[in-house]
């Protein structure tokens, strides 16, 4: 239930970023205000689920999310853009800070799920814009490309992120391993993990669903996605959106799951943590 709960916070905050960075003068604001009303929906939704595990805190904020996320659709409904605008920011802070409060507070993993919800926004918004061009097809293609373009840019900073983590352990002297093809192995696992762990098989699956969906063939996509607005046709490249959409909820889902997969934990982290010498990024 937490990890439901982690995932819809930090999907509505990259939803409402995603609408902050959308061009108002190029978008219609039908747009914005369909898109208010999903966040909506998935605000009210996790905070019902916040309450029910007694997670009060996450509660409040994404309940006021929702609150501000409907009033922001009235006022896209009106074509009050820069209020409609305002409404867009604050939903963000608000689901940020529900984000940050329904995990592990530590700087790096918040980080992290920050750059992972905002990727998952933009992606959407991605679609939901190409899509959009069923209802006005005379808009601008470049709104478009700019969005693929911004998902493009929070993805390379999200690998980036990922690989200072996946560095971070193989340089490390608690990795073992008797050729470095293992120890990058056994680094990638303990970065995905959190933790100086071995995963499992079913960690092991889950950490090459994690890469091969989610951080490699992401970028694959938005850049056919892309390249296909070029002919232009902007139908093809919303179905591409689509297989991204996928690709980068599976990946990041995954990614949760890997902080939640059973592992074994090796003799050296243990009195590594009693002698108190255990190291963190």
């Amino acid at each position: 239930m937490t990890l439901l709960i982690d995932f819809l916070c930090r999907f509505s905050c990259g939803l409402a970023v995603a609408l902050c960075l959308t061009s108002a003068a190029l978008v219609p604001g039908g747009f914005f205000r369909v898109n208010m009303l999903v966040l909506l929906g998935l605000a009210t939704f996790a905070s019902l689920l916040a309450w029910t595990v007694s997670l009060g805190m996450v509660g409040w904020l994404m309940g006021v999310t929702a609150v501000v996320a409907w009033v922001g659709s009235v006022l896209w409904y009106a074509d009050r853009r820069r209020d409609g605008l305002l409404c867009c920011g604050v939903a963000a802070g608000l689901s940020g800070l529900a984000t940050v409060a329904a995990a592990n507070p530590d700087v790096g993993a918040v980080t992290l799920r920050l750059l992972s919800g905002l990727l998952l926004g933009l992606t959407i918004n991605a679609m939901l814009l190409g899509h959009w061009y069923l209802n006005a097809p005379g808009m601008q293609v470049g709104a478009l490309r700019r969005s693929i373009d911004q998902t493009l840019v929070v993805w390379a900073i999200l690998v980036l992120a990922v690989l200072a983590s996946v560095g971070w352990q193989f340089a490390g002297n608690h990795l073992p391993a008797s050729s470095w093809l293992e120890r990058l192995g056994q680094a990638a696992a303990a970065a995905a993990a959190g933790s100086e762990t071995s995963l499992d098989q079913t960690g092991v699956a889950l950490l090459w669903l994690r890469w091969l969906a989610g951080l490699v063939g992401l970028p694959v996509l938005l850049v056919m996605s892309r390249k296909t607005l070029d002919i232009p046709n902007t139908q093809s490249a919303t179905g591409i959106l689509y297989v991204a959409c996928l690709a980068v909820i599976l990946g990041e889902l995954t990614a949760q799951l890997l902080l939640a997969t059973p592992s074994v934990e090796r003799p050296e982290a243990h009195m590594a943590v009693a002698a108190g010498t255990r190291g963190t990024p």
